[in-house]
């Protein structure tokens, strides 16, 4: 199985920048798909970006021209860059992979615990 270990986000101003890591460790063939959703108070978890693991991106229209989403392979690592932040950025955040246990086993879905990414006006 699959662990996420996120690390990151906290407190910013409006029009500022947060960083978002998240780490995947265990036991698995490999990493698919990573990426990142946020979950707002009374609102349903939504996704911000999606990488696969040949490079290709995909934002949410909201997050697009000021958030960038990066991984790398070896490491198993997905980052978020944050720029621009505004108060609808204001979520908890959760860290996303799909990964294969083996050739034949490849629908597995794991989640981080989640970090505050709160942004003051």
């Amino acid at each position: 199985q699959v662990q996420l270990v996120e690390s990151g986000g906290g407190v910013v101003q409006a029009g500022g920048s947060l960083g978002l890591s998240c780490a995947a460790g265990g036991k698995f063939y490999n990493i698919g798909s990573m990426g990142w959703y946020r979950q707002a108070p009374g609102k349903q978890r939504e996704l911000v970006a999606l990488i696969t693991r040949g490079g290709s991106e995909n934002y949410a229209d909201s997050v697009k021209d000021r958030f960038t989403i990066s991984r790398h392979n070896a490491r198993n690592t997905v980052d978020l860059q944050m720029n621009a932040l505004k108060p609808e950025d204001t979520a908890v955040y959760y860290c996303y992979a799909n990964f294969a246990l083996s050739l034949w086993d490849t629908s597995g879905k794991a989640w981080g615990q989640g970090t505050q990414v709160t942004v003051v006006s």
